[in-house]
């Protein structure tokens, strides 16, 4: 038996920084219309999907605000659409988002959910970009490290659609750990959605990388731990601020087979056989095999001790 699934990565543009949730949620649920057309099993969505990348402000003075772009509870009133579209159709989705906790605690969150409405799983942000101070000679805050925790669960994976599936945000892509300790637990599919500025201000030389960047570190977890990534954008220009479009789906073999054309919402389309991995996990990556797990063990030691 074949295990493919059929995946949307539903790319986002600008959110305003007065969008209602409403007007938001019909765009979600607009494109997860669109992927149920194209006989997705599974849609894609980005990382703080319901909102403008806030972080961007200083919002300290006006906390009603800050404390508007947070969720209580996962679904509430205002995603609640979302969930009973989800079900209505029979399609699964991830969707990124702020979290804020019965205990006040603040985290950059995100959730997979079945085909039948019901959260399966729940990732909390692991590596938190940013500062913490506001900084005003900035074009523009990334006061992540202000309003989000790190996440304390690291990087778990769970069994659903058929396949063993992981999760990651935004800057999580960057690091080889995200990708290596999910694919030592068997993952055959990483979903990760992302905010990406393309203006990158402690060192602006990085600037015109930011599409080669986005691209290097996906295709090698992909490639390097024999599993499908679905990197999934909010792109274009919201409130002044350029960010990074280009969402995409890799293979295991590290090759993108489908990747955004444009900077607002769109969705891409992949068949992803989740059998491909064993290509790679039975082969050049047989991690029982060829690890060596006691010359690693400098990536483990508190950073203190480095």
């Amino acid at each position: 038996m074949v295990r493919s699934i059929r995946v949307g990565a539903a790319q986002l543009g600008p959110i305003s920084r007065d969008a209602e949730r409403s007007e938001v949620v019909n765009r979600l649920v607009a494109l997860m219309r669109q992927a149920s057309d194209e006989g997705c099993q599974l849609v894609v969505f980005p990382e703080l999907a319901l909102t403008t990348f806030f972080p961007r402000w200083y919002l300290d003075d006006v906390p009603e605000e800050l404390d508007s772009y947070y969720e209580t509870e996962m679904p509430g009133p205002e995603t609640q659409p979302l969930f009973d579209e989800a079900k209505t159709l029979g399609i699964g989705f991830y969707l990124g988002y702020a979290e804020l906790t019965p205990e006040k605690t603040r985290y950059n969150s995100a959730v997979l959910v079945e085909a039948d409405g019901s959260i399966v799983g729940h990732y909390r942000k692991v590596h938190m970009p940013g500062h913490e101070e506001h900084e005003p000679d900035r074009p523009f805050q990334h006061l992540e490290r202000r309003y989000f925790k790190e996440g304390p669960d690291g990087f778990d994976v769970w069994e659903a659609f058929n396949g063993v599936i992981g999760m990651g945000l935004c800057n999580d892509r960057r690091w080889p750990e995200t990708y290596r300790v999910m694919g030592l637990q068997g993952v055959e599919l990483i979903l990760i959605g992302y905010n990406t500025p393309l203006h990158y201000a402690p060192d602006p030389s990085q600037n015109p990388l930011q599409s080669f960047h986005n691209q290097l570190v996906m295709q090698a977890g992909a490639y390097q731990n024999g599993t499908w990534v679905i990197g999934v954008a909010k792109g274009g220009v919201e409130e002044g601020v350029d960010s990074l479009a280009e969402s995409m789906i890799i293979a295991p073999s590290g090759q993108i087979v489908a990747q955004a054309e444009t900077t607002g919402d769109e969705l891409i389309v992949a068949d992803c056989d989740l059998d491909w991995c064993k290509h790679y996990k039975e082969t050049l990556f047989d991690f029982d095999r060829y690890r060596r797990p006691e010359m690693y063990k400098l990536i483990t030691e508190s950073k203190t001790d480095q």
